[in-house]
């Protein structure tokens, strides 16, 4: 399973904070975060076979992040190619209406597709046919089988889908802002969360696991974008956060 967890709209100068575990086959090579295009600037790291991404944001402040969707559907395009394409685009309005022809022209594995700048959040979730939900402001949570409390049981793994949504809903609880919180205790406490096998998020299997982890906090500061990001480079539970040096 992969876990995104992003709070959109709750603290007052950081009006998007994420947390990502992004979990991957053992021997599939990826490279850490960096300056992934140049036109938009973006940041992103980037997987070594495909060349697409599943996570980034760019200096227009717009944030993109990606997971899996447990349905049986085959894709010719790389869904991380999807993420990258996004990246080039100034708002999610923009990249909303993107994705919507892009899965008309070509045919993708089944998606769930966050896209969020300062102004709009919206999750696509895609199955071979595509809806789209914009966010309210608050903390949501993106996992294989659905997002806030609206999921579905895959045919193939039905145990596990309720599993993993009732892990879904009970880290976005566990996320749910405390009084007087600053985006940056919130970021530590997610992290955490992102790491302690109690919350379930962070797996691991034979040939397959938790792979990284992102923290990322987009601000405005005197009507600025700032951006903050700490990566991973390995499963949370062992594995330190690391800054990553903005090249916006």
């Amino acid at each position: 399973m992969c876990t995104l967890v992003f709070a959109w709209q709750v603290f007052d100068t950081t009006p998007l904070v994420v947390a990502a575990n992004r979990d991957e086959a053992d021997g599939r090579p990826s490279e850490p975060p960096g300056v992934y295009r140049q036109q938009p600037r973006a940041i992103a790291p980037r997987d070594s076979r495909a060349g697409g991404t599943w996570i980034g944001y760019n200096e227009h402040g717009l944030f993109v992040g990606i997971t899996n969707r447990w349905v049986d559907r085959e894709g010719d395009r790389s869904r991380g190619q999807l993420v990258a394409d996004c990246l080039e685009y100034a708002s999610t309005t923009a990249a909303v209406e993107f994705v919507t022809r892009a899965v008309e022209a070509d045919r993708y594995a089944g998606f769930n597709l966050v896209v969020a700048d300062l102004d709009r959040a919206a999750v696509l979730e895609f199955d071979g046919a595509l809806s789209i939900t914009d966010c309210d402001p608050g903390v949501h949570i993106v996992v294989n089988v659905g997002s806030d409390g609206s999921y579905f049981e895959p045919a193939a793994r039905p145990a596990v889908g309720r599993r993993q949504a009732a892990t879904a809903d009970r880290l976005r609880a566990v996320l749910q802002p405390d009084a007087g919180e600053s985006a940056s205790e919130w970021v530590d406490r997610a992290g955490d969360a992102l790491g302690t096998h109690e919350y379930g998020v962070c797996v691991h299997g034979d040939g397959f696991g938790t792979r990284s982890a992102s923290l990322i906090a987009l601000e405005t500061v005197d009507g600025t974008l700032r951006d903050r990001y700490w990566f991973a480079e390995g499963p949370p539970c062992r594995t330190p956060f690391r800054r990553v040096e903005s090249s916006l």
